[in-house]
């Protein structure tokens, strides 16, 4: 089915502008690469951040990100009926996993972390409870959640103290929320330098073009006739500045990648860092391309106007 002749005339002007506005670009190599790659910084930056900010959010996770609860059972319970509350504990839809510590493992975990290995053996039996290392189910490692799932465990009566380990929770979380608002903040500015990047570069081709706008109005081209393809041209720097800010981005990752890969390795973990998705490289360009609308849109409302034919 063939588009109406006055629609099918819009979209070909449009197109028509639009590979111009890119040829113009082209005519001028140097000045385009140096306007596009400091676009492509200010945008690689916050970009670069955030990615590493999602990275250390799930290393956290691996390193057991959540809440954790030891629980130390009576001296009195046996290691019958510990086991027995372990597999009783393990039916509870709030926890995720937990560990059977005996007082064995604990005391010899003691002994080798401590270095009173000569002290203990002076003891007549061994004065360590039974432990039970639980970790709670992702919809109740908040704090409010796993503070009730304390409780609940302290009123056990097999249990003589459970503990709740969350400063270092709260700590991450609190480094991680600086962090993120730090991020917000910084691409708002580059955003804002961006905006003005462009719009700078708009208004020189429009004072370079002075001549051909006042001979466009001469014969009648209206405004909008007249703005279309310095939007365009505002268009394209925020689509390649927005490449060239992913493409940096996914440089600095691969030099990292191996190094990463190997420290993790160190650690017994199989942590790796993740680079750009297809999603967030579509927020990316959309950014770009917005910041490059808007900082060309502005730039052509104040400069345009003030260009009248004498």
């Amino acid at each position: 089915m063939r588009l109406p002749q006055p629609i099918h005339n819009y979209f070909v002007r449009h197109i028509q502008v639009a590979l111009n506005s890119l040829g113009r670009l082209y005519r001028t190599p140097l000045a385009s690469l140096m306007t596009i790659a400091v676009i492509g910084i200010a945008l690689a930056l916050p970009s670069g951040l955030y990615l590493l900010t999602g990275n250390l959010q799930k290393l956290g996770a691996q390193w057991d990100g959540g809440a954790n609860l030891s629980v130390f059972l009576r001296k009195s319970v046996s290691l019958e009926q510990a086991r027995t509350l372990k597999g009783r504990l393990a039916q509870w839809p709030e926890i995720d996993s937990l560990q059977l510590i005996t007082p064995e493992q604990a005391l010899a975990e003691f002994r080798e972390l401590s270095g009173f290995g000569q002290a203990l053996d002076l003891l007549d039996d061994n004065p360590l409870p039974a432990v039970l290392a639980i970790k709670p189910a992702s919809g109740h490692a908040t704090a409010v959640a796993a503070e009730s799932l304390t409780e609940k465990l302290r009123a056990l009566p097999e249990v003589e103290l459970a503990q709740l380990d969350l400063q270092w929770v709260k700590r991450f979380n609190t480094i991680m929320e600086i962090v993120q608002r730090t991020i917000r903040v910084m691409a708002a500015l580059l955003g804002l330098a961006v905006l003005l990047i462009i719009g700078n570069t708009i208004r020189l081709e429009i004072q370079s073009r002075r001549e051909e706008i006042e001979i466009t109005k001469l014969i009648g081209a209206t405004d909008g006739f007249i703005r279309r393809p310095f939007l365009y041209a505002g268009l394209w720097y925020g689509i390649f500045g927005a490449l060239v800010g992913a493409l940096m981005v996914e440089v600095a990752l691969l030099q990292l990648l191996d190094p990463v890969r190997r420290l993790a390795g160190l650690y017994q973990s199989s942590f790796s860092l993740e680079i750009l998705t297809s999603g967030e490289l579509f927020y990316l360009l959309t950014g770009g391309s917005l910041l490059g609308l808007a900082g060309a849109w502005i730039a052509v409302g104040r400069h345009l106007s003030a260009i009248e034919p004498q």
